[in-house]
């Protein structure tokens, strides 16, 4: 472990809040910046008797097990007044021109006076010439997206976006270790030298993202630890940040990475070394420290991200997909399954798929998941049986892995698309979900306290198996009544036919041509909204099927979130709303207490792989 000595930097537009916040001391002058953790040239932290620089020039593999160059500056800044309207390269571009590294940095805001705020890329989608317009004529801020922040906010601000730090603002600044900034304007401020200060914008303009912004911080929840709480700030290609709310002892061990710890606020000791609020230290990599104490403090990492292939296996087609560990997928494409052939066969075409993707990303896959049909046996990677494929008694994952070199995991394709939902989709707010999905079948998983539930040896939960008219319609399992065979798809086709039937003059007859085998789960919706009777009856008695399986769900595992997935999603609030208070009023204890919601599922055919490529994830960190 070192502690570090910072490198203050006075620049025109500085104050002297970081003195009064952190004790740093510049002989009177203002404090612009402060770089706390850094190896750039322009400004070599202290570490013990020399510099950072200088022990990670003896010790490589204090960075990372690689040796790798380090890769962040950390700082704290300062704005007494606006700073500059700027934009940094990414890597390729700075490289080349500047030989320096691109620029994407992460602000967390660490106080900010009232009506304060920065600027963070366009409020729309710009063109070149618009914006040199702007610039020539001073009105360039106009077009800037301005956003008012507080104590706490985090923004990840990436390589070629146009930014400024707006007057009142300190915020600690983790960023790629580089120093180039390009100016496009600078409020026709002069330099100690009494002369305007340098604009970069032919290079800005180079480099600059002139579509609208989008916000890709991916700040998570606040997370119980043993001692304190952390969350997610953000991560990147370059780094990873975590604010940890210190509240005793909270202990670690680096890795595949150091750590750089900022203490914010607060005090307590470090691996028996006391600290206190403004003390900055380096973890190297593969060392463990304990913290203990009560303080906010500010932990970066380099970010090695993990990229997972998903697999969701089909009766007609096989899917796969390259994901990163932070969900977003790199390249996916589909092959037909031919379940005709033997599973030897299939297997071989599904590990060719993902080398064909990992090539085409261009990243290593450390882990492969499989969503299948069926019964699985996921502790053996064996398909048990599965009527889809006609498969029984197949070691799926050991055929992959062989093939691959890679482990490789499996669950039932109902529970891959749940936690591909809570992964990546619409339930990744929530801890615990319930994914309902109405098509041929009712179908579906479940996700408590953020783990997938797989049930008593891999069986998974047969969700449209619950009994909601007791002696009612034959279900396909061979029970009566059962949730499916009043809720699916399938069931409002029949539920449709049977109310056109018995009414010749109902409307819905005309929206299908006249002809009773062209209805599908619209029909009954279309017809509700041309005002038909029939079909408004219909749809209230579906509805009210869906609301009585779905507060049996609730009412036994008490979710936070029911996902619905399927076609008939699509009807969106002529679905969403009525069913919503059905449940609510059903619901045992009522809903102030714990409150559910209800809404549809996001990723559509990319739930399963998502959510396969999550599971490799997880089991193979466990």
């Amino acid at each position: 472990m070192k502690k570090l000595t910072p490198v203050l930097k006075d620049y025109l537009w500085g104050g002297y809040k970081l003195k009064g916040m952190f004790g740093r001391d510049n002989g009177g002058k203002k404090i612009s910046e402060s770089w706390e953790v850094s190896v750039h040239p322009d400004g070599f932290s202290g570490a013990g008797d020399g510099t950072l620089a200088e022990y990670l020039a003896k010790n490589p593999q204090a960075v990372d097990r690689e040796g790798s160059p380090f890769p962040v500056l950390i700082k704290y800044i300062d704005a007494a007044q606006n700073l500059s309207v700027q934009v940094h390269p990414d890597d390729e571009y700075a490289r080349r021109v500047e030989n320096d590294n691109g620029k994407t940095e992460m602000w967390y805001i660490l106080s900010a006076d009232e009506g304060a705020g920065i600027y963070c890329g366009f409020r729309r989608d710009t063109t070149k010439e618009e914006f040199l317009a702007k610039v020539a004529d001073g009105t360039v801020e106009e077009l800037l997206n301005f956003i008012p922040v507080k104590a706490g906010d985090c923004y990840l601000i990436k390589a070629g976006t146009v930014h400024a730090i707006g007057a009142g603002c300190v915020i600690c600044e983790v960023q790629q270790s580089s120093n180039v900034t390009y100016r496009v304007y600078d409020y026709n401020r002069r330099g100690a030298d009494g002369k305007l200060r340098p604009l970069h914008v032919e290079k800005a303009v180079d480099v600059i993202n002139f579509k609208a912004f989008r916000d890709e911080t991916g700040t998570g929840l606040p997370e119980n630890i043993e001692g304190g709480k952390i969350r997610l700030l953000t991560k990147c290609d370059y780094f990873r940040c975590r604010e940890l709310t210190l509240q005793g002892r909270f202990r670690e061990k680096n890795g595949d990475s150091f750590t750089a710890v900022n203490v914010l606020d607060g005090a307590g000791s470090i691996d028996g070394q006391p600290f206190e609020k403004g003390d900055s230290f380096f973890i190297p990599c593969g060392e463990e420290y304990i913290l203990e104490g009560c303080a906010k403090i500010i932990l970066s990492t380099e970010n090695r991200t993990g990229y997972y292939a998903g697999i969701d296996l089909g009766g007609t087609f096989i899917k796969c997909g390259i994901v990163s560990e932070d969900g977003k997928i790199l390249a996916k494409d589909k092959i037909p399954t031919g379940k005709e052939r033997d599973y030897r066969e299939i297997a071989a075409d599904m590990a060719n798929l993902v080398k064909k993707l990992a090539a085409r990303a261009g990243v290593t896959v450390k882990a492969v998941g499989i969503g299948s049909p069926g019964t699985i046996d996921s502790k053996n990677g064996v398909i048990v049986y599965s009527n889809n494929i006609a498969w029984k008694d197949v070691p799926l994952c050991g055929e992959i892995s062989a093939r691959l070199g890679l482990p490789t995991y499996i669950t039932n394709d109902a529970n891959a698309a749940a936690l591909g939902e809570h992964f990546c989709g619409a339930g990744k707010k929530y801890s615990s979900l319930i994914l309902v999905t109405l098509g041929t079948g009712v179908g579906g998983g479940i996700v408590l306290d953020g783990k997938l539930f797989e049930g008593n040896k891999s069986a998974g939960a047969e969700i449209g198996h619950s009994v909601i008219r007791m002696g009612g319609e034959k279900c396909t399992c061979g029970r009566r009544g059962c949730f499916e065979a009043y809720a699916s798809a399938t069931a409002l086709i029949r539920q449709t036919q049977k109310a056109m039937e018995r009414d010749k003059n109902s409307k819905m007859w005309q929206l299908v041509g006249g002809d009773i085998e062209k209805v599908d789960g619209k029909t009954a919706f279309d017809g509700m909204r041309a005002g038909d009777g029939a079909a408004k009856r219909v749809v209230k008695k579906y509805i009210a099927y869906l609301a009585e399986g779905i507060c049996n769900l609730i009412n036994e595992f008490r979710p936070q979130a029911i996902l619905l997935g399927g076609g008939v999603c699509a009807e969106g609030d002529a679905l969403l709303v009525p069913l919503k208070k059905q449940v609510d009023k059903d619901l045992f204890g009522g809903v102030e207490y714990a409150p559910v919601e209800i809404c549809t599922a996001s990723l559509g055919n990319d739930a399963g792989l998502c959510g396969a490529a999550r599971l490799a994830a997880v089991r193979s960190a466990e």
